[in-house]
C-alpha cells in the first residue's frame, strides 16, 4: 500500500504514521528526511551594484518561489519532522484522502489522523479532522491521542457500549490536554469504522456527510452557542451567549460551544461528543469529514455533489482531486479560514 504526497513550501502540518500504519498530522512544521515530505527553499539574493549610470535604477530582489514535490511512501517508512513550515498538505491512500490549506492566519491550526487496519483488523479504521483555534496545541494533541483513547475504552467495553466508550475517549483526550498546561483548543469530528458499522462523532463545527446514492445526510450537528440548546445550557451554568462582530459567541469570545481544550472557558466548553451510529450499507459511497472553513461556504449536498464525479462509477478514481475542488470552491466564495477535507471511500469496510 503506498501514499502519494505533494506539498508546497509554506507553514503547516507535520505528518507521522502510527503503530496502526497511519497518517497523522502533528502541529511540528514539516520537512521529511525521508518519507512524507522533504523540503525544498529557494534562496533569495540580493542585486549587485551595477556598473553603468544607465542601470543604476534599484533591481528587485529575485522572488522566493515554493518547489512542489512529489513522491511515493510506504506506510511502513518512518517519517521525523524537521524545522519546515508548509501552508498546504495532500495525502492520498487506499482508503481515504486529505487535502489542508492554511488560510489567513500565520500558521496552518488544523490537523488531522487517518489509522487503518487497527489491532490488525483490515476493517477497522479510525479517521479525524481537527480543527485548532488559539494555536495548534490542542488540534496536535488530538490528533495524536484521541484515536488510542477511543481505542483503549473500546476494547475494555462491551460491544454494545460503543457510544460511551468514544464519550469516554474524548473526555480523556480532553483532560489529559489539560494537565500539560498548554492554552488553545479543537473542534474535532472522527469516525471510527468496526465491523462493518461507522460511528461519527464531534465536538465543535467540525463536520461529517454522509452520501447515499448520492444524496447528503449530516451525520453531525454544529455545537455553536447560537443553538438553542447549546446557550441554554451555557446559561444555566451561569454563562452567558451574545453577538459580537455579527457571530454569537460565549463570554464574547468563542464561537463554538464544544471542543478540547479552551482552559478559560472549561466551564462552559465541554468536550463531551455527540455520536452517530449506523450500518455502512452498498448505497453509502462516501464520507466527507472536514472542518467549518468549508462548510461556512459550502452547502451539505454541494459537497456531495462536487464530489461524487470524482469518487463514484469511475475506473479511475480521485478522491484527493474532489478534496482540491471542494477547497478550491470554498476559497472561491471568499473563505479565508484554514480548510481541512477528508473523504473516505467504503468499499474497502463494506
Amino acid at each position: 500500500m503506498s501514499f502519494s504526497i505533494a506539498v508546497s513550501n509554506s507553514p503547516v502540518f507535520s505528518i507521522f504514521p502510527n503503530k496502526n500504519s497511519i497518517i497523522s498530522s502533528s502541529s511540528e512544521p514539516l520537512t521529511l528526511p525521508l518519507p512524507l515530505l522533504p523540503s525544498t527553499t529557494s534562496s533569495c539574493s540580493s542585486p549587485s551594484s551595477p556598473s553603468s549610470p544607465a542601470l543604476k535604477r534599484k533591481r528587485p530582489a529575485k522572488l522566493d518561489i515554493p518547489v512542489v514535490t512529489s513522491l511515493t511512501v510506504g506506510l511502513q517508512d518512518a517519517a521525523v519532522p524537521t524545522a519546515a513550515e508548509r501552508d498546504m498538505v495532500e495525502v492520498e491512500g487506499r482508503s481515504c484522502a486529505v487535502y489542508c490549506k492554511r488560510g489567513r492566519r500565520e500558521h496552518m491550526e488544523n490537523r488531522y489522523s487517518a489509522a487503518v487496519d487497527l489491532h490488525g483488523e483490515p476493517k477497522q479504521a479510525f479517521f479525524g479532522i481537527y480543527d485548532g483555534h488559539g494555536g495548534t496545541k490542542a488540534s496536535e494533541f488530538a490528533a495524536h491521542n484521541l484515536e488510542k483513547n477511543v481505542m483503549d475504552e473500546i476494547v475494555n467495553r462491551d460491544e454494545s457500549d460503543v457510544e460511551e466508550a468514544v464519550k469516554c475517549g474524548y473526555l480523556n483526550t480532553d483532560s489529559d490536554f489539560l494537565k500539560e498546561n498548554l492554552q488553545g483548543g479543537s473542534c474535532c469530528v472522527t469516525t471510527l469504522i468496526k465491523n462493518g458499522n461507522l460511528i461519527v462523532s464531534n465536538v465543535g463545527d467540525c463536520r461529517a456527510i454522509i452520501s447515499r446514492g448520492g444524496v447528503a445526510e449530516a451525520l453531525t450537528s454544529d455545537h455553536r452557542p447560537s443553538r438553542e440548546d447549546e446557550r441554554q445550557r451555557i446559561e444555566t451554568q451561569g454563562g452567558y451567549v451574545d453577538i459580537f462582530h455579527g457571530v454569537w459567541r460565549i463570554q464574547g469570545s468563542l464561537a463554538v460551544s464544544r471542543g478540547i481544550g479552551d482552559r478559560h472557558l472549561k466551564q462552559w466548553v465541554i468536550a463531551e461528543p455527540e455520536t452517530t451510529m449506523l450500518r455502512i450499507e452498498p448505497l453509502h459511497d462516501l464520507l466527507i469529514l472536514a472542518s467549518d472553513g468549508l462548510w461556512d461556504k459550502v452547502y451539505n449536498q454541494e459537497a456531495v455533489d462536487f464530489s461524487s464525479p470524482f469518487c463514484i462509477g469511475s475506473n479511475r478514481q480521485q478522491p484527493l482531486l474532489a478534496c482540491k475542488k471542494l477547497v478550491d470552491l470554498s476559497v472561491s466564495r471568499g473563505s479565508v479560514d484554514d480548510i481541512s477535507v477528508m473523504i473516505i471511500k467504503f468499499q474497502n469496510y463494506i
